[in-house]
């Protein structure tokens, strides 16, 4: 993995900070990284980067006052499989500027030279905002997309066997996730590709409780279990097998319902619903006017 570059030193409002490209093998500058991260987010990449999976598509954009990092919009290099196209999309996030840098124009020093050097390299930018920037990223040329959600009423047939749910602490399970995180999707009509690693993330982290497998598909499942209802946010499976089947493997006589957190290639035995509740998507990009004709949703693990 490349070190960090120095682009420049900058001046925003009267004031010079080093503008640099980030990267994880330089200790200081992620240290310093991390804390800013936690301090704005409440995690960091820490352990993502010491298991081994902070690599070269994952590129932060930072401002930094002396040593230290106060502001930042990552780049993300993502394939998707988008309705049957292959397609090169970038993600923004980790988008963060200390509580004592705001409102100095700092973050659209750094956007305006995000774009520039990413605007023509992808069919896609976007990122996504909460409620407090609503105005700013239109100003970018950002164009607000609608997402849509899929539900629907299932019951568990039969009393076949359950899913095995996996310990992300074990180094043999979490092998079996990221190899199984390299599949393609068959079951979403937007599926990210080649990016195990922004799933471990999730697996590592924030979701190491749900993560599961099927020994008799082969596959693994990460879901949630709230009440009622499955929180299905992805599968990972090469064989050629219905969502109704892997949910069998998940419900019990409890279970009611079925909520998706990607956009299921058959779609008519579910309800879709405008998502609501979440960050707004903004999209730059020749690809924006196809998705906004399109009623979908990006998978909830290829946020980053």
């Amino acid at each position: 993995m490349r070190g960090n570059k120095i682009m420049e030193y900058i001046n925003v409002n009267g004031k010079d900070y080093r503008f640099i490209i980030g990267a994880g093998d330089d200790g200081a500058y992620r240290t310093s990284f991390n804390a800013l991260t936690e301090k704005t987010f409440g995690f960091n990449f820490e352990k993502w980067y010491q298991d081994g999976y902070w690599k070269n598509q994952y590129i932060p954009y930072s401002l930094m006052d002396g040593d230290v990092v106060i502001s930042n919009v990552s780049v993300n290099i993502m394939n998707f499989e988008v309705f049957g196209k292959v397609r090169r999309y970038i993600q923004l996030g980790t988008v963060m500027t200390d509580v004592g840098y705001r409102n100095q124009g700092l973050l659209r020093a750094i956007m305006e030279k995000v774009i520039m050097d990413w605007k023509d390299k992808g069919d896609l930018l976007y990122l996504f905002a909460n409620n407090s920037v609503l105005d700013f990223y239109p100003k970018f040329g950002f164009a607000k997309l609608n997402q849509y959600q899929y539900t629907k009423l299932i019951s568990k047939k039969g009393k076949g066997k359950l899913a095995e749910k996996l310990n992300m602490s074990d180094e043999r399970d979490r092998s079996l996730v990221y190899d199984k995180a390299n599949v393609i999707s068959s079951f979403s009509k937007i599926s990210m590709r080649s990016n195990a690693e922004l799933i471990m993330f999730y697996c590592n982290l924030f979701m190491s409780d749900s993560v599961y497998y099927i020994e008799d598909h082969d596959a693994v499942v990460i879901a949630n279990f709230i009440d009622d209802t499955i929180e299905l946010l992805d599968v990972f499976c090469e064989e050629n097998v219905s969502i109704d089947e892997i949910l069998n493997y998940l419900a019990n006589e409890n279970i009611k319902r079925v909520k998706l957190y990607f956009t299921p290639k058959e779609t008519d035995s579910y309800i879709k619903t405008p998502l609501e509740g979440e960050d707004t998507l903004f999209a730059l990009g020749k690809d924006t006017i196809l998705l906004k004709d399109n009623q979908f949703m990006f998978p909830e693990l290829s946020h980053a």
